[in-house]
């Protein structure tokens, strides 16, 4: 098979993991919309403050809980934690039918949030990929999401004139156990790890490695971007013309195209080696995006062009990040790794809203592009020292090795791990198999057979 082909079983698991993902974030999604307006009829709704807090309180509760959903699926295993974290989330969506003032409102949302999936999943989609695959099955993710965000700008006033508040707080529940039955029928189980993993030495330490910091700061400064965006974005729409019913007509095909945009971003960072070029550029034309928000002669044509740049930015920066990370990551502590990143991200869907409302009721809208342009810049710089990445698949050969009845498996783990070439090993006891990545031509093969086989 070409080195550039994802097999059926890569297929399988990026379309469903796309799915599951989809199913959750249009449930959380269509809320938005149209919760701001309905809460004025509940108790308590007057207080905008409260009504900002129900809103992003999803995003606090995911951000404090992803780290521990990681490491429990480092643990335990990647679907159990899914079955948990969807059952919360759909628990929170029926609490969400019930809520009649903002008190409840708010536990709701932050019962929905507690559901901590994100950095599950990504961890799931890594074990059951290809490094030199793993930015298209991220991208799928990503564009997935990008559509349902789509979707829900389109959809949720509709839905929302036929159902109410309460039909689509039903809704996001049923869509979560329908992703639980799509994790239970489609998602392919992941390889066998052992009950208890073994500690890989430095794993810890590496969780603080200079590149994951400058991976999380960015998906940190990007959805800072996003949420502070989109709290004056929709308003300048309606400012320029474009009544707020018709906003669709804008962002899906704007987000459609951006999607076809950005594939041959994806596929030039995947074949040539381009990871950095890439994730440079997209963090410019970030950068330019808030600038032209700031200086153009606003109108809606001209914010339709500016809006379909930022949507290919944030297209390009949402699929190839989280697949850094699963490349630099410790293999044993990848689920964790990853609840990191995604803890930063959430809290930057948080801290979006904050800074957004701060920054536009103090110097408008042009103050808050200012502020998301000096915090491109900021990552521009952050990005312009990382490392290059090269493309694992041409650096490691991965073997799967039968340890001999003779041979112990304790210490098996941290001998193989001393030989010459060896990069990673994992040793599974009980079905007495070790997993090791070894650097082609360079590997002492004979030493690692005999530890494996015990033979002198």
């Amino acid at each position: 098979m070409p080195a550039e082909r994802m097999s059926p079983l890569e297929l399988r698991a990026g379309a469903s993991l796309a799915g599951v993902y989809g199913l959750r974030m249009l449930g959380l999604f269509v809320i938005l919309p149209v919760f701001a307006v309905h809460a004025a009829g509940l108790r308590g709704g007057d207080n905008l403050s409260l009504v900002g807090v129900a809103l992003g309180a999803y995003g606090l509760s995911q951000g404090i809980l992803q780290i521990p959903f990681g490491t429990a699926s480092d643990r335990w295993g990647r679907k159990p934690a899914l079955y948990v974290g969807l059952a919360v989330f759909a628990a929170g969506s029926f609490l969400g039918v019930a809520a009649h003032d903002i008190w409840t409102a708010i536990a709701a949302r932050a019962l929905q949030g507690a559901g901590a999936i994100s950095s599950v999943a990504m961890a799931l989609a890594a074990d059951l990929t290809r490094e030199e695959h793993r930015t298209k099955i991220m991208a799928m993710i990503g564009s997935t999401i990008g559509l349902m965000f789509a979707l829900s700008l389109v959809g949720a006033p509709v839905l929302y004139r036929w159902i109410g508040m309460e039909g689509l707080f039903a809704l996001t529940g049923v869509l979560s156990l329908a992703a639980m039955w799509v994790v239970r029928t489609q998602v392919p189980d992941p390889p066998a790890r052992p009950a208890s993993p073994p500690k890989t030495p430095g794993a810890a330490v590496r969780l603080l490695d200079l590149e994951l910091l400058r991976l999380n700061a960015g998906i940190f400064i990007l959805h800072v971007v996003l949420y502070a965006m989109f709290v004056v974005v929709p308003i300048a729409l309606v400012q320029d013309g474009l009544a707020l019913p018709e906003h669709w007509k804008l962002y899906l095909p704007v987000v459609l195209v951006s999607f076809v945009a950005m594939v041959p971003a994806i596929l030039y960072a995947d074949r040539r080696n381009g990871t950095k070029p890439v994730l440079l550029a997209a963090v410019g034309l970030l950068f330019a995006v808030e600038l032209a928000l700031m200086f153009v002669q606003r109108s809606v044509a001209a914010l339709a062009v500016v809006m379909l740049g930022f949507f290919v930015a944030f297209n390009v920066l949402e699929a190839m990040l989280p697949s850094l990370v699963s490349r630099v990551a410790p293999a044993q502590g990848r689920g964790a790794a990853i609840g990191v990143y995604n803890t930063t991200q959430t809290l930057g869907v948080f801290f979006g809203g904050l800074i957004g409302g701060w920054a536009a009721a103090r110097h408008g809208a042009n103050g808050v592009f200012a502020v998301c342009a000096a915090l491109a810049a900021v990552w521009l710089a952050l990005a312009a020292g990382m490392r290059p990445v090269r493309r694992e698949v041409n650096e490691v050969s991965s073997l799967t090795l039968s340890i001999a009845s003779g041979v112990n498996p304790e210490g098996l783990r941290e001998a193989l791990a001393r030989v010459r070439g060896v990069r990673e090993v994992e040793v599974l006891a009980q079905e007495r198999i070790a997993r090791i990545q070894v650097v082609p031509g360079q590997w002492d093969e004979r030493s690692v057979r005999k530890l494996v086989t015990g033979e002198i």
